[in-house]
């Protein structure tokens, strides 16, 4: 009779714990703005690429997020968000997804199925809609000129958001 009821136990604990699995959520989500564009003072292109400076900040997330445990990177289709996750993408041997960046449902979808710690390189305009998306209730407030923002959603019941900086 022992056996049966601990075997029992241990069935639903395992229940819980595949439900539990099943809807897991990232622990931490990284927010970042792409890094400086080589056109900045310049005529605006569809597509730049990152200048020298956004290269060197590229570098300084790389850097900054090495040891946080990312499990996986999302872009948008810009060379711009591409590029400033490329050094941590190759340092840590997760490749980017791309998503459309006006695609922001696919985007939560993707985010709500990851597990792990999750880092987004995002745009002024889409980081926003992304973190409102995610249940937080601060507004994030991107200015123009700003690139040194990381952005922490840590998740469960009620988001909460970290701002930090790097450089």
């Amino acid at each position: 009779m022992q056996i049966i009821r601990n075997l029992l136990l241990f069935l639903c604990l395992l229940t819980f714990a595949f439900a539990a699995s099943a809807r897991a959520e990232p622990s931490v989500i990284f927010l970042v703005r792409h890094a400086e564009r080589a056109d900045a003072g310049h005529a605006p292109e569809k597509d730049p690429d990152l200048s020298a400076q956004g290269k060197s900040r590229a570098e300084a997330l790389a850097r900054a997020l090495r040891d946080a445990s990312i499990t996986a990177i999302y872009t948008t289709e810009y060379k711009r968000t591409q590029e400033t996750a490329a050094p941590l993408s190759r340092s840590l041997g997760v490749k980017p997804q791309i998503v459309p960046a006006k695609d922001t449902a696919a985007l939560i979808g993707k985010l709500k199925g990851s597990s792990g710690n999750v880092l987004v390189v995002g745009h002024s305009n889409t980081l926003p809609e992304i973190a409102q998306a995610l249940g937080v209730s601060t507004p994030l407030k991107i200015g123009q000129t700003d690139y040194d923002d990381l952005f922490l959603v840590l998740t469960g019941a009620k988001p909460r958001l970290l701002d930090l900086h790097y450089r």
